[in-house]
């Protein structure tokens, strides 16, 4: 299995990921984290920004589903039925089996699948180790707390990194 935590591609958020742009990675099935990648931790319901974009993706032909290792399944249960889309919690990311399990159920292969994330340790890595196109993006509300902090620092290098390939495609 792959290692890398250099992501392909690094959006400054989900909405600067088109579904445009989507279709033109041939992507048909977007994995999504939620806590920091659609909306802020501290954000209970999704706002109508988001369920454009869902909206938008599914106009597009691209499913999108949460893969999630929220610790709380009552909190991606109650974000994912308001927006009436499938997920995957307790995903063990960046173990493959919740990216596997996710692809499964779409019934769409590595090739056109994605995952778009926060962070380089579990989402990236997960996405690289499953085989799919790892998308990131930056924070949304920001890193709270120390250890957020840290790990976004530790994540520089590899977001500078990413941001130098992608300008030379």
């Amino acid at each position: 299995m792959p290692f890398s935590l250099i992501p392909d591609r690094l959006y400054r958020r989900y909405t600067d990921l088109t579904p445009r742009l989507l279709r033109e990675l041939d992507i048909r099935l977007l994995l999504c984290d939620l806590d920091y990648t659609l909306a802020p931790r501290s954000v209970e319901k999704p706002d109508g920004t988001l369920r454009r974009w869902l909206e938008d993706c599914r106009e597009a032909g691209v499913t999108v589903m949460i893969l999630s290792n929220n610790r709380s399944t009552r909190r991606v249960e109650t974000f994912c039925s308001e927006l009436g889309i499938r997920y995957v919690g307790h995903a063990g990311k960046p173990g493959t089996a919740g990216y596997r399990q996710a692809m499964v159920r779409a019934g769409e292969p590595p090739e056109h699948t994605a995952m778009l994330g926060d962070k380089l340790l579990t989402d990236v890595l997960g996405a690289k180790r499953a085989g799919i196109l790892a998308l990131m993006v930056e924070p949304l509300g920001g890193p709270v707390g120390a250890w957020n902090h840290v790990l976004h620092a530790l994540q520089r290098p590899s977001k500078w990194i990413a941001r130098r390939r992608c300008q030379k495609l």
